[in-house]
């Protein structure tokens, strides 16, 4: 995925969702990566396996990534265009999610959580979402139609969260890949080596 937008066209298997994460009640959701699975349910278990390590995580959404509606905030100032949407008059309002992104800062989040609007459209959401939360710099917008948000189940926090918090978190560093590898490598080496003298050996006897 770009920095902006989801990119479907290179997706050949399953579905890719969107992954929502907050890590305390009264917390906002703030997306922390993505997933691929068959169905929301596939995408709810493999964002708990990849995502709910560190920080600690009290709910989790996920969102299929072709349901969400992007815009940088340059596309936003320089092209009037997305504005341009005719909706007929009949069409009932829709709740929608607003994220949006006021870091350019390097962080595991990408989009954090600013509150709802409702609205017809993704377009007419994200005018209302940029009158009501665009107090301040804002890099990219996305618009989550709620009704696409498919949330873990506050029953079942328990025991679809706690069992990832007693798993002691590692850095890289504590693995000893890299010194295991340096060390099979040296055994290969002496070991050519070795088979490298006793050739050597033989054609001497041979000669002789």
């Amino acid at each position: 995925m770009s920095d902006t937008r989801p990119d479907h066209s290179r997706d050949t298997q399953w579905p890719r969702f969107e992954v929502f994460q907050q890590s305390r009640e009264g917390a906002p959701f703030h997306n922390v990566g993505s997933v691929h699975a068959p169905d929301e349910e596939m995408a709810l278990q493999n964002a708990r396996d990849v995502f709910v390590r560190r920080p600690k995580t009290v709910r989790l959404w996920v969102v299929p990534a072709r349901q969400i509606f992007t815009r940088t905030g340059e596309e936003v100032e320089d092209d009037p265009a997305w504005r341009e949407e005719m909706v007929a008059e009949d069409v009932p309002p829709k709740q929608y999610h607003v994220f949006r992104k006021t870091s350019q800062r390097r962080s595991m989040n990408f989009v954090v959580h600013a509150g709802e609007v409702e609205a017809a459209t993704p377009v007419q959401a994200l005018e209302k979402a940029i009158e009501r939360y665009g107090d301040e710099t804002v890099y990219v917008w996305w618009i989550v139609p709620a009704a696409a948000v498919v949330a873990s189940d506050e029953e079942e926090a328990e025991s679809m969260f706690s069992p990832a918090h007693n798993k002691d978190f590692r850095m890289p560093t504590a693995y000893r890949t890299r010194t295991m590898m340096r060390e099979v490598m040296q055994r290969g080496e002496a070991q050519q080596e070795q088979g490298q003298r006793e050739k050597e050996q033989n054609e001497g006897v041979r000669n002789e």
